[in-house]
């Protein structure tokens, strides 16, 4: 082959023109590849307004109600949406439905009718007025409920305790990823700079999806959810959501509808919310669902002691909390709860006034003013809120003691 002598000057630095070109070519292409890369579902490319177009049709005296439950992973949600002939002002005119468990990991093919008990109705953010979404608990074939129907049992606790006025209030932390399951905002084949300016931070390069957030507050503020308080996580592409003040089932059922609310707006942005506790590995904030607890023993005068009272009582029964806190019993917690990354030790109990790496914190301002609450920072962000609102319950104020829980 002959040698081939190349030019000096096309080994020259390209000039200044050139050079601005080759940047603002190389910034283009990175943003092509990122957007090709950050995927985004199929469905979120479809025409919104031409679906206003049918949204906008009147429904005459109809009224659509879309059923929801929790399905076989303890973790899901499903939906399913039926006609009623009038607009129901309570549960109990609500109709029981059915639906098939053998596809929800419920039940068997040759045994798979599952029944739906409507257990609580919110407005329908979606389809508006006067349609409904309607969350319910699961029954077997058998009538008896499923296994992932935590509401039950706890509902029953709830009433053994109502005189308590048993308040809560959780803290939903979630991560925004594209259907790759890769974080939202992301650069496709690396990181963004680390932790430090995205908690509760403003603009472009330290919010990712704001847009979503703001679609999720006000649909449940418009459903009649509890919806408290949100803003931006410790990891970019990570959000919070609070729920609360709610009063004993209420906790449970505010959240989940929040938590299916969230679902299907991230549907119609095309991305998906994840609640696994440690979505990515590393130097990175896992997601919890710090809950907070009080009765009106420990709101009154020198309520404090109440609430150390309380603490000493879960401090016994670690181990059975932690079981209850993640539906994985635990197996998820433990990539989360380290020590690091502002979590406590799984293995270890801890409490502090002010103290985010502990499992129990007392605020600060109820250390001072010695009356309020706790926050129970050990759930996880997927738990399911009937298992450890009855988990607390069953600690603090129906004083069990050892690892298993009392069959009342």
């Amino acid at each position: 082959m002959k040698e081939r002598h190349v030019p000096s000057q096309a080994l020259s630095p390209p000039s200044r023109p050139i050079k601005e070109f080759l940047f603002q070519f190389s910034c283009f292409s990175r943003c092509v590849i990122v957007s090709v890369k950050m995927a985004t579902s199929a469905s979120a490319s479809l025409s919104k307004t031409i679906k206003q177009q049918y949204m906008e049709l009147p429904q005459g005296d109809k009224v659509q109600a879309m059923y929801i439950w929790v399905d076989g992973t303890g973790e899901g949600l499903r939906c399913k949406t039926r006609t009623l002939d009038f607009e129901p002002k309570s549960i109990k005119e609500l109709p029981e439905w059915n639906f098939d468990g053998s596809s929800t990991y419920q039940a068997e093919g040759s045994n798979s009718d599952m029944y739906l008990i409507p257990a609580a109705m919110f407005r329908d953010p979606f389809r508006k007025d006067p349609n409904k979404l309607v969350l319910c608990e699961v029954q077997k074939y058998n009538r008896k409920p499923a296994e992932t129907n935590l509401r039950i049992k706890c509902s029953k606790l709830m009433e053994m305790v109502a005189d308590q006025h048993p308040w809560f209030g959780m803290e939903q932390e979630y991560t925004i990823l594209g259907t790759d399951g890769h974080p939202f905002g992301w650069p496709s084949n690396g990181f963004p700079g680390p932790q430090g300016p995205y908690y509760c931070g403003v603009g472009a390069d330290k919010a990712y999806g704001r847009d979503i957030v703001e679609a999720h507050y006000r649909a449940c503020l418009y459903a009649g959810v509890n919806i408290c308080g949100t803003n931006a996580e410790v990891m970019p592409a990570q959000w919070e959501f609070q729920i609360g003040l709610c009063e004993g089932i209420d906790m449970g059922d505010h959240l989940w509808v929040a938590r299916f609310i969230l679902h299907r707006v991230c549907e119609d942005f095309g991305v998906v919310a994840s609640f696994d506790p440690k979505p990515i590995p590393g130097n990175w904030n896992g997601a919890g669902c710090h809950t907070n607890f009080s009765t009106k023993e420990m709101r009154e005068e020198d309520g404090l002691k109440a609430i150390e009272d309380a603490i000493e009582k879960l401090g016994k029964r670690h181990e059975y909390h932690i079981r209850a806190y993640d539906p994985k019993g635990g197996l998820d917690n433990a990539r989360r709860l380290t020590g690091r990354h502002e979590t406590s030790n799984i293995h270890e109990f801890s409490a502090g006034v002010a103290n985010r790496g502990a499992s129990i914190r007392i605020p600060r301002s109820v250390g001072q003013e010695k009356r309020g609450y706790f926050e129970d920072r050990r759930p996880s962000a997927n738990c399911d809120p009937y298992s450890v609102t009855e988990a607390l319950i069953r600690t603090c104020l129906l004083n069990e003691e050892g690892e298993e829980p009392t069959d009342y």
